[in-house]
């Protein structure tokens, strides 16, 4: 009797791992540039309902450049808009990528705890950041998690969501992200969740 329960025990364990192995092997992983070193991570969708359920003890930022912010409009639950990267001052030109240079906002890290500690919210409480499509958001995590902050979530799929790789759409940003989940955005912005406001 015990040799046939411990037989069934393990027989149970080897199929729950192989499941749970077949199950990581199909999921499909995130790109590198989207990873996080805390690899906590949110779709549009759910950094919505979460901000709903909780947004009182929630930090979330836009980390978008205020060009962007500005011409394609910004999610109306969002704290604030800091930016993690701005154009180049002198709007240099990237070969390569094909498109202006950026470089990370000097003052970012200043910026966010002026705007935690603002709402009342300490490094241990949760921070939700979002960029165009998941990269600088990644990249902005990762430098709150350096500075101590230990629950941030990057928007994996962004503001403006990922570019479809074929079809009629192919290169455009139709495939996910807030603005292509129908969530609430708006062009209508307020002063006073704009970057360095008090400045202009």
């Amino acid at each position: 009797m015990k040799k046939h329960f411990l037989v069934s025990v393990v027989v149970s364990l080897f199929l729950a791992v192989s499941a749970a192995a077949l199950m990581a092997d199909s999921a499909p992983e995130l790109p590198k540039k989207k990873q996080t070193s805390l690899g906590l991570y949110m779709s549009a969708q759910e950094a919505y309902d979460h901000m709903q359920a909780h947004g009182d003890e929630t930090l979330f930022l836009d980390v978008r450049s205020r060009a962007e912010v500005n011409f394609l409009g910004m999610p109306t639950v969002a704290d604030a808009n800091v930016p993690y990267m701005e154009l180049s001052e002198w709007f240099a030109f990237d070969n390569k990528k094909q498109n202006y240079e950026m470089d990370v906002n000097s003052g970012f890290a200043a910026e966010v705890a002026r705007r935690a500690e603002a709402k009342g919210l300490s490094q241990d409480d949760t921070v939700i950041v979002m960029c165009r499509s998941g990269s600088r958001s990644a990249k902005a995590a990762d430098l709150l998690a350096k500075l101590g902050y230990t629950h941030v979530y990057s928007i994996t799929d962004g503001y403006e969501g990922d570019k479809a790789k074929q079809g009629e759409h192919a290169g455009q940003r139709v495939v996910n992200g807030w603005r292509n989940a129908g969530l609430p955005w708006t062009y209508k912005l307020d002063r006073e969740k704009l970057y360095r406001v008090a400045a202009n």
